[in-house]
């Protein structure tokens, strides 16, 4: 009797062990799945080495050099999720983004200003700034990545005490699909994000149709006045479009704010939810996504008077090729 309960203790031991071991896993579709229950995070990995970050670096100094210094420009480069909430495990399938992320301000000219937001992050992990079943960061991340872009710029910002908290229940987002791990699914989570109050704006866009690829621009219409903010239902997979409706649109907003200054980001997806918190902070903001936009940037950027030019660009984006292609095809196309 007692050695088949010890047996049986034994038994239970391992299995512990092994669930334990088994809750940080990469799945046959390269994605790490971490945790279990309401706490299960999926994260997609880093594969870039430090030096291949030097052409993203060169086109941000390219832009600074082409407007010969009448324009501020800064670099912000986003971790994402596995940076934060990686371990021992995932250090064997994800490279660390911090010597990728200072590589490429290592290559900025002193007048471009890098903005620390990997450091503003790492402060904030124990706080749900990241999705737990997306592959974006949640729009938390996005308030804390725009009030160090704020300090860095020296113009006025608003806490969150200013702002009204929207909520969509029940979000599951990308990585659900692209795990191919049926128990992202099941666990959804609340994508919460902040209109500001007590601020007139109003926002125009020119809205783009793309082919199938979605890498191309076939048609475009505006600009129009559109809402900032769009409302999903709970439930919604696309909650993450509720900035400007997504990435395939070329926006500006008459924020009105008190600093005599106009802001033009330039972006992947990871800063559609930056600039929402920076209409108490520019008098515009225009936001251009680094895959569409079918104009002469130079023109555009001297057409509105732009004085302020912030690149936002997670780190896969940053280190991804096509990314400074299209940023330096920006400043040459007619």
């Amino acid at each position: 009797m007692i050695h088949t309960i010890k047996c049986v203790i034994a038994f239970c031991l391992a299995a512990i062990c092994l669930t334990s071991t088994a809750q940080t896993r990469r799945t046959a579709s390269g994605i790490v799945v971490m945790g279990s229950g309401r706490n299960i995070r999926a994260m997609g990995t880093f594969s870039g080495l430090p030096e291949r970050g030097t052409d993203y670096a060169l086109a941000v100094n390219r832009y600074y050099t082409t407007l010969q210094g009448r324009v501020n420009v800064y670099c912000m480069v986003i971790p994402t999720a596995i940076e934060m909430y990686g371990d021992e495990q995932t250090e064997a399938w994800s490279k660390p983004q911090q010597p990728a992320i200072e590589h490429i301000y290592s290559q900025l000219l002193p007048e471009v200003k890098s903005i620390p937001v990997r450091d503003t992050l790492m402060a904030h992990r124990d706080e749900p700034i990241c999705m737990r079943t997306d592959h974006h960061w949640a729009p938390l991340g996005g308030f804390y990545a725009a009030r160090t872009f704020a300090q860095v710029a020296g113009v006025p910002f608003k806490g969150l005490e200013h702002y009204d908290t929207c909520v969509v229940s029940g979000f599951v987002g990308t990585m659900a699909k692209w795990s191919k791990d049926q128990r992202v699914g099941r666990f959804p989570e609340e994508f919460v994000y902040y209109t500001p109050r007590d601020t007139d704006y109003v926002t125009t866009a020119v809205t783009y149709t793309l082919d199938k690829s979605r890498r191309n621009v076939v048609a475009q219409v505006g600009p129009q006045e559109v809402n900032f903010f769009r409302k999903y239902k709970d439930g919604s997979g696309q909650a993450y479009s509720t900035f400007m409706g997504g990435d395939s649109n070329n926006t500006r907003v008459r924020a009105f704010g008190p600093a005599p200054r106009r802001l033009l980001i330039l972006k992947d997806s990871y800063g559609n939810a930056l600039p929402g918190y920076l209409f108490y902070s520019f008098e515009e903001v225009h936001v251009i996504d680094c895959r569409y936009f079918t104009g002469n940037i130079v023109d555009y950027i001297n057409g509105h008077a732009v004085t302020d030019i912030l690149f936002a660009n997670n780190i896969v984006h940053a280190y991804t090729p096509a990314t400074a292609r299209m940023y330096n095809h920006y400043l040459e196309q007619r």
